[in-house]
């Protein structure tokens, strides 16, 4: 029976749209559409009122041991990490460790900056072979003449392809993106390096703005000197 009615031709119904005089309210909402929406609506209804037996049955004496680690902020628990979870030895190999990969990463985008460089290089370089003809008479001194100008508008009408102009010009900024980004990982190295010698032991001090011989908008400190045994 099913193929049979699958053989006959039905008229296919379609749904209605939203009218014409309604379209700025958008697409007209179909029965699967409410069924989703009024499933989140209940739901949210649900969750505010499991919600709200709780405040109302929640003991004001509670307590338990994570409430002196935690405060409320915006009415928002948060934790309260220790401030001494690692040692100092502990926090100075973390911090090395970072500081590996930042030079890591300072070597391979030097390293590519040399390898666009010198492709580029070789791109833009054009050959400067000169060759110097003794002609015996006048007419061939002529002839040269002619056949080396006939050369020189040859090679300026022959343009290079837009295809290799794009590949140059996406090379170009590749190069420029590399070395802004050397430039502030080379910042960030020498600001984790300072960083990591401000954790190491010794008195030590900032120096002020007229102490400076060269000023600098970074702050600049002086260890104290210490006899080594």
């Amino acid at each position: 029976m099913s193929s049979i009615r699958n053989a006959v031709s039905r008229k296919a119904h379609k749904e209605r749209s939203q009218p014409d005089a309604r379209k700025k309210f958008g697409i007209l909402e179909k029965h699967k559409d409410y069924v989703v929406r009024a499933k989140a609506y209940h739901k949210k209804e649900e969750t505010l009122r499991v919600l709200k037996e709780k405040a109302a049955s929640r003991n004001p004496d509670e307590f338990y041991f994570k409430m002196m680690n935690s405060r409320v902020v915006d009415g928002v628990h948060r934790n309260e990490a220790q401030k001494n979870d690692y040692t100092p030895d502990e926090m100075m190999l973390m911090n090395s460790q970072d500081i590996s990969y930042v030079r890591h990463k300072i070597q391979t985008e030097k390293k590519e900056i040399e390898r666009l460089s010198s492709t580029l290089h070789f791109l833009d370089n054009k050959p400067c072979n000169k060759h110097i003809y003794f002609a015996n008479d006048r007419e061939e001194a002529k002839e040269i003449i002619l056949k080396k100008s006939q050369m020189k508008k040859s090679s300026i009408t022959a343009e290079v392809p837009g295809k290799i102009k794009r590949k140059i010009a996406s090379s170009y900024k590749q190069l420029e993106a590399h070395k802004v980004r050397v430039v502030e990982l080379q910042n960030v190295y020498n600001e984790m390096c300072l960083q990591k010698e401000l954790q190491k032991k010794g008195t030590k001090r900032k120096l002020r703005e007229d102490e400076l011989v060269n000023p600098t908008s970074k702050p600049v400190y002086k260890w104290r000197m210490e006899r080594k045994r």
